[in-house]
């Protein structure tokens, strides 16, 4: 069985199995491509339970669950060397529980990807508990590989497009998506929403009758100052700014339709204290139909 070895720079994809997970090497393959980095893909198994009431588990479980292991890491090795030739591939079995290990994982990676629901995941494209976990902790930016209803693969053309709030987590996303639409050749889309705050109140209902006026200005101006310096720095992504008297989570979602990612910060401005991920993020995870980049406060791109 593989042990866990140094991951720092690289692309790191958790698989399972599923059709999901396969979708998530595919896609991970092609972002290392991009960016020249060595992915790095792991099965974890997590065995928690060694014993079963009792009465231990025998060894030959544990060999014959290792052994699937490495069927599974192998195939997905083979899926994203065809995907991408000439990326380097290293493929792991580890024997920790999925979160944990890749929550590990995302303190040295460049990128955490994962497929948005596993085996015995929920029906209906919600997103699993591993999804929602490492988006919730996760260090670096991770992404949840998600795709149209109706369709078997991802979306490969389209804008980027990134949710601007005018927190410090939302400059991340921007740093972030800038990066992406640069890399990828794309446009950026970004979305700044006149109802940028995650509740509803009397103030933001008023608010959407004023067309025009100061308070839409200033919301203009906010736009305009977060994007001015990453316009400068990348000259070559055409931005197109989008002020939506919406909710931002309306907003987004109807975007992804559309799109060949969208990048959040993991909650904006909006949210409650506490909160690991704020409804904006939350819901595009669940329903976005394409992948989702949740960019999180710590190292990220620092």
């Amino acid at each position: 069985m593989s042990t866990q070895g140094s991951v720092t720079g690289k692309v790191v994809v958790g698989i399972d199995g599923s059709e999901a997970s396969t979708q998530a090497t595919r896609w991970a393959a092609r972002l290392a491509a991009q960016r020249e980095l060595p992915l790095y893909i792991v099965h974890a198994y997590g065995l928690l339970g060694r014993y079963y009431g009792e009465l231990p588990i025998s060894s030959g479980v544990f060999e014959a669950v290792e052994d699937e292991a490495k069927t599974l890491v192998s195939a997905a090795a083979e899926a994203a060397r065809a995907e991408a030739p000439g990326v380097e591939v290293e493929a792991v079995v580890i024997d920790e529980p999925p979160v944990t290990l890749l929550i590990k994982l995302s303190r040295e990676a460049r990128f955490v990807v994962l497929g948005a629901s596993g085996l015995g995941g929920f029906a209906g494209m919600l997103a699993g508990s591993t999804a929602v976990g490492l988006a919730g902790h996760g260090e670096c930016p991770v992404v949840i590989v998600r795709h149209r209803e109706g369709q078997e693969q991802p979306p490969a053309d389209g804008p980027v497009v990134v949710g601007v709030d005018g927190s410090p987590v939302s400059e991340r996303a921007i740093a972030a998506a800038f990066e992406e639409a640069s890399f990828r050749g794309a446009p950026l889309v970004a979305v700044h929403a006149w109802l940028d705050v995650e509740y509803e109140s009397a103030f933001n209902r008023a608010r959407v009758f004023f067309e025009g006026g100061p308070l839409q200005q200033d919301e203009e101006r906010l736009l305009a100052e977060r994007l001015a310096g990453w316009q400068e720095k990348y000259p070559d992504v055409a931005v197109e700014r989008v002020l939506a008297k919406d909710r931002p989570k309306h907003e987004l979602l109807e975007r992804s339709a559309t799109a060949q990612l969208v990048v959040v910060g993991s909650r904006g401005r909006g949210g409650v204290a506490g909160m690991l991920l704020g409804s904006t993020s939350q819901t595009l995870l669940h329903h976005a139909q394409c992948p989702v980049m949740i960019v999180r406060p710590g190292k990220n791109r620092d």
